[in-house]
């Protein structure tokens, strides 16, 4: 595989405790960004919370400034748009859990004839999502995040041991964590699309965090003479290159999304970028020091290589 960086010796384990409190600050700030989803009380989609979908068809083609113009000048500001290439179509999803669908179809229909009056427009489809609704599906990509968390320690466990499977479990905690607060901090709408983003990104964490205590594992065997901290500082240096470049083809497929993949694209893409890039770190700085510092690890590590 290409090398972009040559051979290393850099003492990881050196710096945990700084990294560990970067990582704690994240992690904090993460879970109140999931105590407030929990709650209802973040910036949640329609999908969450209940409201309508319409989607629109237009004689002639219509860009999502003068459709936002129309809307705001209606009294709907706070509608989401969704351009569909090629056609003269828009969705139109608006957040509301009190006005029926055929109000807020006719404000919708009334708003373009007022504010487009030239291009006249019809409604192919449209569809409400109930509160209650929206408050079992949060529930739901709640329930499938810590389920994922529930496999994951399972899976390593098997393959290596529980002191494994639970640093790579806290180590994808960290990470949906820290995507969770950089869309709390950013205000940005937590949508399907974004939950599924984090369930993209613990599969995707896990494989890294995989490579990286194979070497561990295997120096543990070999190198019997030194030290834990010795021994997985070296095995995360020679794995290094190989996680960098990793990351790299996926962030390098990932950036012209977030800059020129539209609005529907953007969030996602946004989340997967940051969870690529602090599940590399966290393979580095958090799963893999947690194999010093969890209860009884060194200890059973050593008497393993005994």
């Amino acid at each position: 595989m290409f090398e972009i960086i040559g051979k290393t010796n850099i003492d990881f384990m050196g710096k945990r405790y700084l990294t560990f409190a970067v990582s704690g600050l994240l992690a904090l700030l993460g879970l109140v960004a999931f105590i407030q989803i929990a709650r209802g009380a973040a910036n949640l989609s329609i999908d969450f919370t209940g409201g309508a979908a319409i989607q629109l068809r237009f004689e002639r083609p219509i860009s999502t400034e003068q459709a936002r113009k129309a809307l705001d000048a209606g009294g709907l500001s706070h509608a989401e748009l969704q351009e569909f290439v090629g056609e003269n179509k828009l969705l139109v999803r608006l957040k509301t859990d009190a006005t029926p669908e055929e109000k807020i179809t006719e404000r919708v229909m009334e708003a373009f004839k007022t504010g487009v009056p030239d291009n006249p427009v019809v409604v192919e489809s449209s569809s409400f999502i109930g509160p209650t609704i929206g408050a079992q599906l949060r529930q739901d990509a709640l329930l499938a995040i810590m389920l994922s968390i529930a496999g994951i320690i399972l899976y390593i466990s098997a393959r290596f041991e529980l002191r494994f499977g639970v640093a790579a479990a806290i180590a994808m905690v960290h990470d949906v964590l820290a995507v969770l607060a950089l869309f709390y901090v950013l205000n940005k709408e937590i949508t399907l699309l974004v939950m599924t983003a984090l369930l993209t990104l613990a599969g995707y964490s896990l494989t890294d965090k995989v490579v990286v205590f194979d070497r561990i594992r295997e120096h543990l065997r070999l190198r019997r003479r030194d030290t834990i901290a010795t021994i997985i500082n070296t095995a995360i240096n020679q794995v290094l290159s190989r996680t960098i470049v990793t990351s790299l083809t996926v962030v390098l497929v990932l950036i012209p999304l977030v800059l020129v993949g539209g609005e529907v694209l953007h969030d996602f893409a946004l989340a997967l970028l940051w969870g690529v890039v602090i599940g590399t770190y966290s393979s580095v700085f958090v799963a893999s020091p947690l194999l010093l510092v969890l209860p009884g690890g060194v200890g059973r590590l050593l008497a393993k290589r005994a």
